[in-house]
């Protein structure tokens, strides 16, 4: 934890404290909102967010048409359109732009959010929440691949997302943009070692390259469009695939902007603010204290516990499975291996899939003592707090947490 970030837990959250008894806490004058929450502020006025650097693609007007274009759905789309580079506030990363603007409309349950994408201007990305009932990812991939919009400019494209959103149909609009896309490949020359070629030789030194290339080409295909989960929340998205050292980035970022949000809440407005101080101070420490990944996940677990309680509006906890997969979809009834108890468990989509399917979901792992790397709950709850509390679906973290640092544990 960098020093910053430990002189302000240590410094900024007992002035919070101390202000809760005399006056309302308040952000300094002349503080700029957060990215996040000047997009969400916007939002909650208008389905459409556009940044001034796209003024000139999707003007006011445009603006207003595409808002017009989504009220009749009755869908709760909103759209954000803003460039996303390496290093701004979201790190040039759309699933990260997603999650923060989630996260700081948490009080909407239910979400359709189309965005811009971070490597490629020109494209979208769909998310939903809390399921992808209306198909809204394939729907907004499918829009890059139509012939019809080649040419097509960002209102178009933000225009034709909502159309197909608004279908319900995204993944066979999706499926029919590629056939067409494969059905529109050029006619090539036969390959070494097909019928009607004279190069059979060749085959054996063509065919294991090109073999070897379609099966990683093919991987990477499925694994960019199973990259985004279907329930991104804050930074879990990207978390997943990042490294130890940029996902403690990421996690001192996000302990940060809880310490924002606390410092400009008003004690008259937020009842949960001592509970959101409680937390934030708790994943200070946690992040502080963090030895791996599990310790990581707790931090990022603690903020999402602590803008619930700024929300006044707690959802689900994080997915029990794994919190990086973000906030869970629902709850189910799960049976650990051995056990003849049923745990209710809060999950994501992809694990709710899985247990329905009768396959393993995904798990966070942690090392045990015997040095073997097994799923985090299996470890004795006396010595994890996170196997004692399933990062909030078997009992809220900070109770946990709290209770177990009361009997210096």
């Amino acid at each position: 934890m960098s020093t910053d970030v430990k002189r302000l837990v240590t410094v900024l959250a007992p002035l919070l404290l101390a202000a809760l008894t005399t006056t309302p806490v308040r952000a300094a004058d002349g503080d700029a909102p957060s990215a996040g929450q000047r997009i969400a502020e916007a939002l909650r006025t208008s389905p459409v967010y556009v940044d001034e650097a796209y003024a000139d693609a999707v003007p006011p007007s445009r603006q207003r048409e595409l808002a017009e274009r989504i009220r009749p759905t009755g869908l709760p789309i909103k759209v954000v359109l803003t460039p996303l580079t390496k290093g701004d506030a979201f790190d040039g990363d759309s699933d990260v732009l997603a999650g923060v603007v989630r996260d700081r409309l948490a009080d909407q349950r239910e979400l359709i959010l189309i965005t811009t994408d971070g490597e490629f201007p020109d494209s979208l990305n769909g998310y939903e929440w809390p399921s992808d009932a209306h198909q809204a990812e394939d729907a907004v991939d499918a829009v890059g691949f139509l012939d019809e919009l080649r040419d097509a400019g960002l209102a178009e494209l933000t225009a034709k997302a909502v159309e197909l959103v608004a279908e319900g149909k995204g993944t066979e609009r999706y499926d029919e943009a590629m056939k067409d896309l494969n059905d529109a490949a050029p006619a090539r020359e036969p390959e070494p070692g097909e019928p009607g070629d004279s190069r059979w030789w060749l085959w054996p030194l063509a065919a294991v390259p090109a073999l070897a290339l379609a099966v990683l080409a093919t991987r990477a295909l499925v694994r960019s469009r199973k990259a985004a989960p279907a329930v991104p929340q804050l930074v879990f998205a990207t978390a997943r695939a990042a490294d130890e050292t940029e996902l403690r980035r990421r996690a001192e970022a996000e302990v940060l902007a809880l310490g924002e949000a606390t410092q400009a809440a008003g004690v008259s407005t937020t009842p949960g603010l001592q509970q959101a101080l409680d937390a934030y101070a708790a994943a200070g420490r946690v992040l502080d204290e963090a030895r791996d990944v599990p310790d990581l996940a707790g931090a990022l677990a603690l903020v999402q516990e602590g803008r619930d309680a700024l929300a006044g509006s707690p959802g689900l906890p994080l997915c029990f499975f794994n919190p990086l997969h973000g906030r869970a979809a629902l709850r189910t009834g799960w049976r650990p291996l051995g056990r003849r108890d049923r745990l209710d468990v809060a999950v994501c989509q992809d694990c709710a899939d899985a247990l329905r399917d009768r396959r393993a979901p995904e798990v966070l792992t942690e090392r045990a003592g015997d040095g073997r790397t097994v799923p985090y709950f299996e470890l004795p709850a006396g010595r994890s707090v996170w196997s004692a509390t399933g990062y909030g679906s078997l009992m809220p973290l900070l109770d946990g947490f709290t209770s177990r640092r009361a009997r210096g544990r």
